[in-house]
């Protein structure tokens, strides 16, 4: 197989925004995946006031329509709510144009924004801009049943995000350090995790929880400033920075709401962390309860701590979780993997098959 012949168009999120799919954009180039096929990438989205993004999708559309003709496939990352929107104009153009398009779903709000915000004109209209995906992919089988309500599941493709996966070292457990990463928001569980902190402060005082991301509410900002004894604001973290954290702390915290599927949590899990997370959407794909990391229900305070709690307090819990979720990243979560799995998707997508044979 000639994969130098793939000419694959992808648009999604500038490739510097904060955020999910921008992190999966990013491993794929830093896994090589535009050395081996003709990978061009558009950014429709950036951070900032809304006439810069109304600039940018307005200039990536531009881009969009000048590059088409001279490739065969389109691969669209998109979520829900606005991106929804956005990406419906690519999709339609790709589909006029008759070109070869891949979905990728990465929103784990879609369910709510399509059965509570959207009427049924908007459901009718989001069933058909879906189904013009040749092949739709999403992050874990909870998603593929969801969106085979919608257009069936023969075109869908359950692909898991992927990362690389760093060189084993050494883990020190019963540290009692807590890391999250992400956005910092109610929808990621951080009013609950502020609000278990106290309780597990009163029987661990040396627990520290560290929040790597960027606030996006400002009444939890202030609850964290707050509660500097236990709690460190890390800013944005990445590169090395991330990694030292990633390392030294023996405990990763993931309590969202929603959750398509967390690359932070790939992340925790590579790097042998304890795992505390909310079971939801992909999460429970990457978390089996009790063998590679403890789940608790989303918004659920109580249900937090006390896993939490659990691995502060039996040290021998959290080496056994951290070093089964460990090797559960190695097997299943590589980004090696995950580029043969999505070059198989396009060469079946160009060969005029079903994405959903694929896995």
């Amino acid at each position: 197989m000639e994969r130098d012949r793939y000419r694959v168009l992808m648009i999604g999120p500038d490739r510097s925004v904060h955020g999910g799919i921008s992190g999966v954009v990013n491993n794929y180039y830093e896994a090589g995946l535009d050395r081996q096929i003709v990978l061009c990438y558009i950014g429709t989205m950036v951070e900032g006031a809304k006439w810069r993004k109304l600039v940018q999708a307005a200039k990536a559309y531009l881009q969009f329509l000048v590059r088409l003709p001279r490739y065969d496939i389109v691969h669209v990352n998109m979520a829900s709510d606005v991106s929804f929107y956005r990406k419906s104009v690519f999709i339609q153009t790709a589909s006029v144009c008759g070109k070869k398009i891949v979905i990728h779903q990465h929103g784990g709000n879609f369910p709510v924004f399509y059965e509570e915000e959207l009427s049924e004109a908007g459901r009718r209209r989001a069933r058909k801009i879906l189904s013009m995906g040749d092949a739709f992919l999403v992050l874990g089988t909870a998603w593929k049943d969801f969106f085979g309500k919608i257009i069936g599941r023969e075109k869908i493709t359950v692909l898991p995000d992927a990362i690389q996966i760093p060189e084993r070292r050494e883990k020190r457990y019963g540290v009692h350090k807590i890391l999250f990463l992400g956005r910092l928001c109610r929808e990621k569980g951080i009013g609950e995790l502020l609000s278990v902190m106290p309780g597990l402060r009163e029987r661990y005082q040396d627990v520290q929880l560290f929040l790597g991301g960027i606030w996006e509410d400002e009444e939890l900002k202030k609850r964290a400033l707050a509660m500097k004894d236990c709690v460190t604001d890390l800013g944005w973290v990445s590169g090395d920075i991330k990694q030292k954290y990633l390392r030294e702390c023996d405990i990763f915290v993931m309590p969202s709401y929603f959750e398509g599927q967390s690359v932070s949590i790939l992340e925790a899990m590579a790097n042998a962390c304890g795992i505390a997370a909310s079971d939801t959407g992909g999460i429970p794909d990457m978390i089996v309860d009790g063998e590679t990391g403890l789940l608790a229900a989303p918004r659920d305070a109580a249900a937090l701590e006390k896993a939490i709690g659990r691995l502060l307090e039996d040290e021998g819990l959290c080496r056994k979780l951290g070093e089964n979720a460990r090797h559960k990243a190695e097997a299943e979560f590589s980004m090696e993997n995950n580029m043969e799995r999505l070059l198989a998707v396009y060469e079946t997508v160009r060969n005029g098959k079903h994405g959903g044979k694929i896995g």
